[in-house]
This record gives structure tokens, C-alpha cells and sequence, in this order.
């Protein structure tokens, strides 16, 4: 089964983290009307249920929408794996969700008892698709070998200031596509004057010249704004390209090596490529 962040209706999904309620729904539907049919939360954002509530309202039928949801590690228990999900579809109001991730590696980094799980989940028609977040490549090459279907994705922090090529390498080798989060740095990449001189040859923000470099990369977007502005803006980066000169000269900001998430943010980080 080919991953639906293939698909270019999917490929920019709106995230919902850190958002609840009435906030969340008002966001959300904007962001539907604006045309995105992909959305994200996770167990540990504790909003599958807004999630649920405001897409059973949204006007666009179950059939053309997206939902990514995740794991927490604190469910890779046996005992607690399957109840967890099966929660989560309640929550989301489906039967099936589109995209079962595993939120991070488990402490210690022995992915494969969660990965059985998630197999088990997959195999048991929880979930259309299944995949991995904050994985390492050594990782992805293990949750490759352990399933018994393709790897959806890999959902990672992915953006123009930090070196990810390890990681492309293997998405690539493997088949495995990436799906960015803090996908601009969250706002750092303003802090380059280069986004605003291309956005201006183009038409476009920094932000969008920003998230363009994601998406002409290989990697699906994955942003988060609850200003209408803003979502539109985020969503609305297929419509230029981005010439192999200036995609080069972002590139080479990589160098920055600007990390967002590091284990002082998240206990479950790896050790990362």
C-alpha cells in the first residue's frame, strides 16, 4: 500500500498540538475550508476527542480526510497498546484510523516490542496505515524489517536549519517517507534574510519559501497556526517552485544545525543521527 503522504491532498497536514476546544475547532475548520484534508493529534496531545467532535462537523466526508494519530509510549505496554488505541477511534469517532503512529522510541531505544504491537494493530484493522515517529534511521530500518506492511512514515523534526540527510538518505533507500514537524524552526527561519529575498522573487513569505524547500524535498508539511492568514499561507505552497540555486542556498543553512527537540525536551529522545 503506497503511503497516502504520497498523495498530494495529504502531503500538507495540519497539526493540532497544542490546541483543545473551541480553539481547536475554530482552527480546524478553517483549515478545512482552506482545503487541507490531512490532520495529526496524538494520545499525548489529549484533544483526539476535539479532534473528533469538530471533524464529525466539518462538512467534508469521512472518506476524503487524513487522520494521523499516535501512540504515547507510556501505552506500549501489552496490556495497555490496543485499549489505548481503541480509545483513540472513539475519541476520533472512526472505526479505523488512516495513519497509527508510534510517538517515539521507547526509553532505552528497543523498538521492537512496540513495533509487534503496532503490526498487531495494523493486522487487527485498527489502522489503514502505520508508521513511526522520531526514529532514527537505524530505526527505520528495524520498524522496516518488523512489519508485515509498508512504513507510512516517519514523522520528524524536519527543517532548513537542521541537518537531516542521513535520515533523507534512508527514507529514500527504504521508501519510507518523512513528514516534517517544527517544520520552520518555529519562526527561526526568519531570522535568515535569504527566505524573505526569495519570497520576494516569487511573490510568496519567508515562511512559505520556508515550507516549499520541505515539500520540493521529498517531506510532507506538518504546521500548526490558529490565524486564518496563517493557515491559508501554510497551505498554499504548491503553486511556485523553487529553482535549483535557491534550493541549494537553503540547503546549506543545514549547517546551522538549529535542533528544536533534544532529550531536555522529550525523555523519549534517541540518540539522534
Amino acid at each position: 500500500m503506497t503511503s497516502p503522504l504520497l498523495d498530494p491532498r495529504f502531503n500538507r497536514v495540519f497539526g493540532t498540538f497544542p490546541l483543545k476546544q473551541e480553539a481547536l475547532a475554530q482552527a480546524l475548520q478553517c483549515a478545512i475550508d482552506t482545503g487541507y484534508r490531512a490532520v495529526d493529534t496524538a494520545q499525548m496531545y489529549k484533544n483526539e476527542a476535539d479532534v473528533g467532535e469538530a471533524l464529525a462537523h466539518c462538512g467534508v466526508a469521512r472518506d476524503d480526510l487524513c487522520i494521523v494519530t499516535k501512540v504515547h509510549p507510556d501505552n506500549f505496554a501489552p496490556e495497555r497498546f490496543m485499549a489505548s488505541v481503541e480509545q483513540s477511534l472513539k475519541d476520533l469517532r472512526v472505526n479505523q484510523v488512516d495513519v497509527l503512529l508510534l510517538h517515539w522510541p521507547p526509553k532505552g531505544e528497543d523498538v521492537l516490542p512496540s513495533l509487534k504491537l503496532l503490526d498487531e494493530a495494523a493486522k487487527a484493522g485498527l489502522a489503514k496505515h502505520v508508521g513511526v515517529s522520531n526514529y532514527t534511521s537505524a530505526m527505520m530500518r528495524t520498524a522496516q524489517q518488523t512489519l508485515s506492511v509498508p512504513v507510512a512514515t516517519n514523522q520528524v523534526e524536519f527543517h532548513p536549519l537542521l541537518d537531516q540527510r542521513k535520515l533523507l538518505a534512508t527514507s529514500a533507500e527504504l521508501g519510507i517517507p518523512l513528514m516534517a514537524y517544527c517544520a520552520a524552526a518555529r519562526g527561526k527561519v526568519l531570522d535568515y534574510p535569504l527566505f524573505g529575498d526569495i519570497a520576494q522573487r516569487h511573490g510568496k513569505t519567508a515562511m512559505q519559501v520556508a515550507l516549499r524547500w520541505i515539500l520540493q524535498t521529498g517531506v510532507a508539511t506538518n504546521t500548526m497556526s490558529t490565524k486564518p492568514a496563517n493557515i491559508s499561507a501554510n497551505f498554499h505552497i504548491d503553486d511556485f517552485v523553487l529553482s535549483e540555486a535557491d534550493m541549494r542556498a537553503i540547503t546549506a543553512l543545514n549547517a546551522t544545525g538549529y535542533r528544536i527537540v533534544s532529550d531536555q525536551i522529550s525523555p523519549w529522545a534517541p540518540v539522534w543521527d
